[in-house]
């Protein structure tokens, strides 16, 4: 009973955080400049990503693009903690090997087909970032991950004509957490407050079905991002101000 309580706690957290993720980004957009302080820089993360489900056997890595705004937490020197909601963050693979759908039908027409695997999280990086004299950085930690979407779509040539396409939901075959290793390198392109590119790859740890009869199913996912402070000017004139008073 203690570790069921412990797991809704944590799910709970989520729930909120994912809820709240879409209109907190065009919150902060609004609100950046107060985001922003001496030690702190908020701002929006977002980029391309290739994603692979290990424990697929011949199929291939999906492509999508990722969103959502980070903060970094200045520590000591030149350590940061990197920490974030990455609200739009798809996972999955595509063309993987064909399954019936429990529908003749659907099976007779879809038999030469293709099925994508579309998986949908919210993601919350907890890394810890070095800064070198150079604008190059560093960074390690964890990524844990909210399930929020998981459907595979079918597609199939009907006589050479449009796509005809059937969505199977089945999100309730998946654990709703994810968790795994993340680590990447970037670069500031601007000395101080300017745009950060990144390469960054996650490693999840958690087997992502709930049936463990088959092989055990892994989201792997390379990130091309791109980080831009928002509000920063406004937040270093407002600093300006209080010194001068």
């Amino acid at each position: 009973m203690r570790l069921l309580c412990k797991k809704t706690y944590v799910v709970s957290i989520f729930l909120v955080l994912s809820i709240n993720a879409k209109s907190q980004v065009i919150i902060s957009l609004l609100l950046g400049d107060q985001l922003n302080t001496g030690k702190i820089e908020f701002g929006l993360d977002g980029g391309f990503n290739i994603s692979d489900l290990k424990g697929i056997e011949n199929s291939k890595e999906i492509n999508g693009f990722h969103l959502g705004f980070y903060f970094d937490i200045r520590l000591k020197g030149p350590w940061l903690f990197h920490t974030g909601v990455i609200v739009r963050s798809p996972m999955g693979d595509k063309d993987i090997p064909s399954y019936s759908t429990g529908n003749l039908s659907l099976d007779s027409l879809f038999l030469d087909g293709r099925i994508d695997r579309n998986l949908r999280y919210f993601n919350v990086p907890l890394m810890i970032k070095y800064t070198t004299p150079s604008r190059i950085y560093a960074e390690a930690g964890f990524q844990l991950g909210l399930l929020n979407k998981a459907f595979d779509t079918f597609t199939a040539r009907v006589y050479d004509k449009e796509d005809l396409t059937y969505v199977n939901d089945n999100k309730k075959d998946y654990h709703p957490l994810d968790a795994g290793a993340i680590v990447g390198i970037g670069w500031r392109i601007i000395k101080g407050y300017g745009m950060n590119l990144g390469v960054r790859y996650y490693w999840g740890f958690v087997d992502i079905t709930l049936d463990d009869s088959g092989s055990n199913i892994y989201n792997h996912s390379l990130y091309f991002a791109v980080g831009i402070p928002i509000g920063v000017a406004k937040a270093r004139k407002r600093a300006e101000e209080k010194a001068i008073k």
